[in-house]
């Protein structure tokens, strides 16, 4: 059954709200969790549930998406026919004069012929800025039980920005009568940005939304069409991250640190695959101390590590302190330097002796190759 389901992630956004994080890459890119991208975690939906096809929705600046995923061999992903397909905006050009997606319709437009070579009868369509761990073998059969027309995976937990998105009311069946897109106060059931509809379905509403100029998902369908269409609301009340701005990058990074979250989003039986990089065991020196800390291959601490989470390669030196830190892949903190609520991009050195501060709600960003 689950062959009848195609995916397809939008990989294109790149968030002004990330800044520094978000300079050199989409959102979709950015490290998470100490050895993973973001993207990781909707790939291995995909792949956990049978999907076999998935495309991905790229427009600029993915040039890290390309290097991390490659050609899908590490989700199983790299075929001879169908697997894993990076989607640039082919075709594109003629349908508007600037050159850019001003919404998810507009990038389905953009692959629209790819779309119509889609095998499957069925397609989910995933953002790819959400850390979550989905049951998607079982969201897609209550869908095809449902009988409806789209089915919107949601969530009660309500702990983002409600100004980046949408939210549905439901009826005592569950299906959706009413869209908030962007409100000032969330109200309802959260959208996680993942939905399920036919292949027919889907293409009707491209070519709809290209003959009124219609750009936005959330506008141009949910609110157009609750009315007209059953959707259906799969609520699903696991662990969800989104990453919306820098500080929501941060709360979410040092939420792992609890191992109840930690269990909720990497549940074995549906486990999170990411690019193979064979590192050695990390290196603990002499009088190096690690508390409640997440430390991946490839490390080097010979200073003290508290409440903090380090990517492959990171060296502490000794004298150095590291608390509440996100230190990203490559990240050097030489002899005596102290780091808290910091989060360094990738290669970042940082000098001897410097002292680096922010906040829990205002975290210090450090772009990537920066010496500080």
């Amino acid at each position: 059954m689950l062959n009848k389901l195609h995916g397809i992630i939008f990989a294109y956004r790149s968030n002004p709200s990330l800044r520094e994080l978000s300079q050199h890459r989409n959102t979709c890119s950015i490290p998470y969790g100490g050895r993973y991208r973001v993207v990781d975690f909707m790939l291995s939906n995909f792949v956990n549930a049978g999907v076999s096809d998935v495309g991905l929705i790229a427009h600029a600046n993915y040039q890290s998406l390309l290097d991390h995923v490659s050609s899908g061999k590490d989700w199983d992903l790299a075929r001879k026919h169908g697997g894993l397909r990076i989607l640039p905006p082919f075709g594109y050009a003629d349908k508007r004069g600037d050159g850019n997606y001003h919404g998810r319709m507009d990038a389905l437009a953009g692959v629209y012929s790819y779309l119509q070579k889609i095998r499957q009868d069925y397609v989910v369509l995933a953002g790819g800025d959400v850390a979550v761990n989905l049951p998607l073998a079982e969201i897609f059969q209550s869908h095809l039980d449902s009988g409806a027309d789209m089915t919107a995976v949601c969530t009660s937990k309500l702990n983002s920005d409600p100004r980046g998105c949408d939210y549905f009311t439901t009826d005592e069946n569950g299906f959706v009568t009413d869209v908030a897109v962007n409100p000032t106060t969330a109200a309802g059931l959260e959208s996680l940005e993942v939905y399920i509809l036919s292949k027919e379905l889907l293409l009707s509403l491209v070519d709809h939304c290209s003959t009124h100029n219609i750009s936005s998902f959330s506008d141009g369908v949910l609110v157009s069409a609750v009315h007209n269409l059953k959707i259906h609301a799969y609520q699903f009340d696991g662990y969800a991250a989104r990453l919306q701005s820098v500080a929501g990058y941060f709360a979410r990074s040092m939420e792992l640190l609890d191992p109840a979250v930690r269990a909720q989003l990497f549940a074995p039986e549906r486990p999170i695959k990411t690019k193979d990089q064979s590192n050695p065991s990390t290196y603990y020196g002499p009088g190096a101390k690690s508390i409640n800390s997440l430390v991946a291959d490839g490390c080097i601490i010979e200073g003290e590590v508290e409440n903090c989470i380090l990517f492959r390669g990171v060296h502490v030196q000794k004298g150095a302190r590291v608390s509440n830190c996100v230190l990203m892949q490559g990240t050097v903190v030489q002899s005596d330097a102290v780091l808290k609520y910091v989060i360094t991009d990738k290669n970042v050195r940082v000098n001897p002796g410097r002292m680096l501060m922010g906040h829990s709600s205002y975290p210090l960003a450090i772009a990537k190759n920066e010496i500080v």
